[in-house]
C-alpha cells in the first residue's frame, strides 16, 4: 500500500509538552507525516529526513525565519516540497495556521488547522501584547477562516470558542487527540497498594491552578497527615508555589520536569490526580487536558474544577469529582473522599480505565482523523465536520 504524504506544520518543532503532535502524526495507517517549521526545538526527537526548518542557526537562519513570517515566502517549495507530492497541510495552533496558509496556497493543497487551547481562549487585547505571530494571527484571522478547509477543535468547549470568534460552524469538527492506552497502562507490580499521593502534572502557570491545590492539600492534611502532594512540571510560578507549600504543607515534593516513563510511574503510585485549572484574566482556560485522559488510562481518578474542557475529559461522579471553580474547600473534600473511601476509589478507578479505552484510545482517534483527511481530499468537508466516518479502507 502506498502511503500518502502530508505536511505537519508547527512553528517550533517540537516542545516537550507537545508529544501529542508526534503521537498523532506517527500513528497514521494511510499517511506518512513530514514536518515543517521555522526552527527545531530539542524537546522531542523527530526523523531528520522528514523535517524541514528555515532557521538552523546563525544570522542567515534568523533572517530567513523573519522573512517568511513577514511575507509568507522562504520555504523551499519548488526544490523540495513539490517533489514530495503532499496531499494536505495540517497546522497545529491558530497562529501556525496563519503561517502555514501561504505554503498550502502555493502547493495548492487543502489546509487543516487544529486549535489546542490558548489560541481559541486568550482575549485579543492580551494576545496583542504577546508574540509577533499572535498579533499577526489576529490581523489575518478572518482570512484564515475563509481559506482553510477544516478547523479541528480538541473539545466541544474549544469548538464553542471558535464559533464565538467567527469561525464557520460548518467547517469545525471536534476531534479528541487520544492517548496510547497500551503505553498508559497500570502495572500492578509497581504499586500495590496505591499510596496516599495526590499527583499534579503540568506547567506551573496560573491557568493550571496549583495554588488552589496547595490550599486544598493543607485542608486534606489536617484530616490525613500522611497524604502527600507530588508536583511534576516546571514554570514561572515554581519558586512562589514551593514557598507556599513550605508554609502550608507537611508532605510535598516538587520534582520539576520529568520524562514520560517517570510520569507514568508516579501515576501508577498515586491515588488521586489533580490539576485544578482555572480561567485567568487573559482568557486562558483548560481546553481539554490530555493529562486527565493519561491518568484515567492508568486507573487514576481525578479531583479538579468544573472549568473549560475538563468536563469532557472527566465524567463527574464516574471517573472523578469536580468542584466549583476556585472552591478549594470543595476540591479538598473531593480529594479526601477519593483517598478515604476505598469502594468509591475502586469504582472510579476501574471506570476511568474503561472510559479512556472506549472514548479516547489513540488508535481509534487516529482512524477518525484519517477519515477527516480522506473526506477533505475527496472534497467533502461537510462529511468531515459532520462526524460521519468514511470507510476504513483508504486507497492511495
Amino acid at each position: 500500500m502506498t502511503l500518502r504524504n502530508i505536511l505537519i506544520y508547527r512553528d517550533s518543532l517540537l516542545a516537550p509538552s507537545e508529544t501529542f503532535i508526534r503521537s498523532q502524526a506517527e500513528g497514521m495507517r494511510f499517511y506518512r507525516a513530514y514536518y515543517a517549521g521555522s526552527k527545531r526545538n530539542a524537546g522531542i526527537p523527530l526523523d531528520p529526513e522528514r523535517v524541514t526548518v528555515l532557521n538552523e542557526g546563525g544570522a542567515g537562519g534568523r533572517l530567513r525565519e523573519l522573512l517568511f513570517k513577514a511575507t509568507g515566502f522562504g520555504f523551499p517549495l519548488e526544490s523540495k516540497f513539490r517533489k514530495m507530492d503532499f496531499r494536505l497541510l495540517h497546522a497545529h495552533f491558530g497562529p501556525d495556521g496563519v503561517l502555514a496558509a501561504p505554503i498550502a496556497r502555493r502547493l495548492r493543497i487543502p489546509l487543516i488547522v487544529t486549535f489546542h487551547g490558548y489560541d481559541a481562549t486568550v482575549k485579543d487585547e492580551h494576545a496583542r501584547k504577546s508574540y509577533y505571530t499572535h498579533r499577526q494571527y489576529i490581523r489575518k484571522r478572518a482570512h484564515l477562516q475563509r481559506s482553510a478547509a477544516v478547523f479541528i477543535a480538541v473539545s466541544d468547549f474549544i469548538r464553542g470558542k471558535l464559533i464565538e470568534q467567527g469561525y464557520p460552524a460548518d467547517k469545525i469538527v471536534r476531534h479528541y487527540i487520544g492517548v496510547d492506552t497500551e503505553l498508559f497502562k497500570p502495572d500492578p507490580e509497581l504499586a500495590r497498594p496505591r499510596e496516599n499521593i495526590v499527583l499534579f502534572v503540568g506547567r506551573l502557570v496560573e491557568v493550571k491552578g496549583a495554588a488552589y491545590l496547595i490550599r486544598a492539600m493543607n485542608e486534606v492534611q489536617r484530616q490525613m497527615p500522611d497524604a502527600e502532594l507530588v508536583v511534576i512540571g516546571d514554570g514561572p510560578l515554581r519558586a512562589e508555589l514551593e514557598a507556599m507549600a513550605a508554609g502550608m504543607l507537611r508532605k510535598y515534593r516538587f520534582l520539576g520536569t520529568q520524562p514520560p516513563d517517570v510520569v507514568r510511574r508516579w501515576m501508577n503510585r498515586a491515588k488521586v490526580f489533580s490539576v485544578p485549572s482555572v480561567p485567568t484574566p487573559t482568557g486562558a482556560e483548560e481546553a481539554f487536558g490530555i493529562s486527565f485522559i493519561e491518568a484515567a488510562s492508568m486507573r487514576l481518578p481525578v479531583a479538579s474544577f468544573r472549568t473549560g474542557g475538563i468536563t469532557e475529559a472527566v465524567s463527574h461522579g464516574e471517573t472523578g469529582l469536580l468542584a466549583a471553580p476556585h472552591d478549594w474547600l470543595e476540591l479538598a473534600g473531593g480529594i479526601s473522599r477519593l483517598l478515604s473511601d476505598e469502594a468509591l476509589w475502586r469504582r472510579m478507578s476501574a471506570r476511568s480505565r474503561e472510559r479512556a479505552c472506549e472514548s479516547f484510545d489513540l488508535k481509534e482517534q487516529n482512524q477518525k482523523l484519517e477519515r477527516i483527511y480522506h473526506s477533505v481530499l475527496a472534497g467533502n468537508t461537510s462529511q468531515a465536520t459532520g462526524y460521519q466516518l468514511m470507510p476504513s479502507r483508504i486507497d492511495a
